[in-house]
C-alpha cells in the first residue's frame, strides 16, 4: 500500500488524542495521548487487552464519541470539534460500522436489512450487490433467525458496505464466532478492503488475525505501544487461533 505524501494526506491523522470519562478521583483515562497515522486503503488490526483504549479510539474516529483533547483528521479535515450535524454527515457518507453483535432487524430479511442503509446513502450498491460481495446472494430473502451467526455477521458487513464507505470500522467482528466461521467473516472484510479500497480497522483480542493486516497497532493503558508493518500478509484461510 503506497505511503501518503504531503499532497495526499493519510486517511486518519491522530495527534495527542485523549479521552477522560468522569472527573476527580473517579476519572477514567481511556486514551492518554494517542499519536497515529493510518494511510488510505490500509487494513489495520488493533490489538490490546480490554480497557486499553481500542474501542474508545474507534468510536472517536467513527464520529460516535468526542475526544477530551487532541486532534484527529480525516483526509486532512479536522473533525475533533465538528458539530453534531457534521459528524452525522461524516458517518453517513464515509463510515461503515461492524460490531461484535450483528444488530440486525429480526423482522426484516437480509435484503431488507441492507436496504435500510441504501435508502439513505448517496451512491449505494444495491442490496443484491452488497450481499453478493459477502457470498450471501442466495440468502437474500431469509430472516436472521434462519441464518447462522457467521451469516448474520456477513449480512451486517453487507449492510455496512452498501453505502460504499471509504472507512470500515470493525469492533470484534469475530468475537462471537467459532474459528471456521470467523475466517469466512475475515475473508469478507479482506474482499471489501481490496475491492472497494475501504480503509479497514479491526479490533480483536485474537493476535493471529494481525497477520492478515497491512499494519498492526498494539494498545496498552490508553496509549499506542507499537506499530508493526507486515512485510508479508497471510490470507484469512491460513490464519490460526
Amino acid at each position: 500500500m503506497p505511503a501518503a505524501t504531503p499532497e495526499t494526506p493519510p486517511c486518519f491523522d491522530i495527534r495527542g488524542l485523549t479521552k477522560v470519562y468522569g472527573s476527580g478521583e473517579a476519572a477514567v483515562h481511556a486514551l492518554r495521548g494517542v499519536d497515529l497515522s493510518i494511510p488510505d486503503g490500509d487494513m489495520v488490526v488493533l490489538l490490546g487487552p480490554s480497557g486499553s483504549g481500542k474501542s474508545t479510539l474507534l468510536n472517536i474516529i467513527g464520529g460516535l464519541d468526542r475526544a477530551t483533547d487532541g486532534v484527529f483528521k480525516f483526509r486532512g479535515e479536522e473533525l475533533t470539534r465538528a458539530s453534531v450535524r457534521q459528524l452525522t454527515l461524516y458517518r453517513r457518507r464515509h463510515v461503515g460500522f461492524v460490531f461484535q453483535f450483528y444488530n440486525l432487524m429480526p423482522s426484516l430479511t437480509a435484503r431488507e436489512n441492507v436496504e435500510l442503509v441504501t435508502e439513505i446513502a448517496d451512491n449505494p450498491l444495491s442490496a443484491a450487490e452488497a450481499l453478493a460481495m459477502v457470498g450471501l446472494d442466495h440468502r437474500m430473502d431469509h430472516f436472521p433467525a434462519e441464518m447462522s451467526g457467521g451469516e448474520q455477521q456477513r449480512v451486517a458487513i453487507a449492510r455496512a458496505i452498501a453505502k460504499r464507505p471509504e472507512v470500515m470500522l470493525c469492533d470484534e467482528p469475530t468475537g462471537a464466532l467459532d474459528s471456521a466461521t470467523g475466517v469466512r467473516v475475515l475473508q469478507a472484510l479482506r474482499d471489501v478492503n481490496e475491492q472497494l479500497g475501504a480503509t479497514t480497522l479491526i479490533i480483536t483480542h485474537n493476535a493471529g488475525v494481525a497477520d492478515m493486516a497491512h499494519r498492526v497497532v498494539t494498545f496498552s493503558d490508553g496509549r499506542v505501544g507499537n506499530v508493526r508493518v507486515n512485510a508479508t500478509r497471510i490470507e484469512p484461510e491460513a490464519l490460526t487461533w
